[in-house]
């Protein structure tokens, strides 16, 4: 965690950028740019679907919002009709070979992300081999996919793509990785169909994203509480996700008396991680708490959030997916 941290001072705050890092971001760039001119020239060629493929993803590393907003566009894109399906790499799990998911699957097999969304009702595909798994969605009767953090995998031919974007952190200091938190130079920003702004404050040509909390729920019996019944407690805070702050911040919003435990991002949670030596509520994201549930002491809660957005870019959204072209994708 102290290089993690070391790297995050550097990109976001004052910190200074380790020497080493400045001629692995210029190999870094080299790299990005000449895969993307090899894509385009048809060199690399990528996998077309006979169904519209929306592509969600980020140009920084790190939680941008892009599971909630994933969660959102499904349900939106159900509403308006649609058989939507999800297909994820399934980082963080030990699955290689392409699987669509079932009700109950397994967060070290298949990663804490895929869970989460499959928890939704929304059909999941996982796989190394994205355009594989895709098909899988296909069988299933999805007529229409979405590529959670599929941005920079070209391999998967997309029809409208979806850029998430921190609206506190932004872009950092505007740099490549690993002196910066880029995954691509922001110029990529021009390509994308939607730029969508999680928090802060969206700036002309992004649409806003706001995480609306609920009530909490106690991973044991399923009890629900508000989280204003936690107002002036003192309780312990577990995130291990991209952006744990903007977790704990939220909790303090809500007058929590907080003790702080950021984990990497994926952490495999184990029943040490949470022994607190007290009986105090221990409250996690819907993501850890996905990983938490099969020994979950009756004080855990997680908290479960939504993501709030205008209700044009939805009908934007349907609009772009219907003129996609494909015979198939018809509702």
């Amino acid at each position: 965690m102290a290089l993690i941290d070391t790297f995050e001072s550097a990109w976001y705050g004052n910190g200074r950028v380790p020497w080493w890092a400045w001629p692995l971001a210029m190999l870094y760039a080299v790299v990005v740019s000449l895969r993307g001119r090899l894509y385009r020239a048809g060199w690399l060629r990528s996998v077309h679907l006979p169904v519209p493929v929306v592509v969600i993803g980020n140009l920084s590393v790190g939680g941008t919002g892009k599971t909630p907003l994933t969660i959102a566009v499904a349900e939106a894109l159900r509403a308006k009709g649609y058989r939507p399906g999800v297909v994820s790499r399934g980082y963080g799990g030990s699955q290689r070979e392409p699987l669509l998911l079932d009700d109950a699957p397994d967060p070290a097999r298949v990663g804490d992300e895929p869970c989460l969304i499959r928890a939704s009702g929304i059909p999941v595909a996982v796989g190394r081999d994205r355009p594989a798994a895709a098909r899988l969605l296909l069988d299933a009767d999805c007529n229409v996919l979405i590529a959670d953090d599929g941005l920079q995998h070209y391999r998967l031919a997309r029809d409208v793509e979806i850029c998430v974007i921190d609206g506190v952190r932004r872009f950092g200091n505007g740099r490549l990785l690993p002196a910066g938190p880029l995954r691509e130079p922001l110029s990529r920003l021009q390509r994308a169909d939607f730029r969508v702004c999680n928090g802060g404050v969206a700036v002309e040509g992004e649409y806003p994203m706001h995480l609306r909390g609920g009530d909490v729920v106690a991973l044991c019996d399923g009890q629900h509480q508000t989280l204003a019944s936690f107002e002036g407690q003192r309780a312990h805070a577990v995130a291990a996700i991209g952006n744990p702050q903007r977790f704990f911040a939220s909790l303090r919003a809500a007058g929590i008396e907080l003790i702080e435990h950021a984990f990497a991002d994926h952490h495999a949670f184990a029943p040490a991680d949470l022994d607190f030596n007290d009986d105090l509520p221990v409250l996690m994201t819907d993501k850890d708490a996905i990983k938490c549930q099969r020994f979950a002491q009756p004080h855990w809660w997680r908290v479960p959030v939504q993501a709030d957005l205008p209700a044009s870019f939805h009908d934007v959204l349907a609009t772009r997916i219907s003129k996609a072209g494909r015979p198939s994708a018809g509702l």
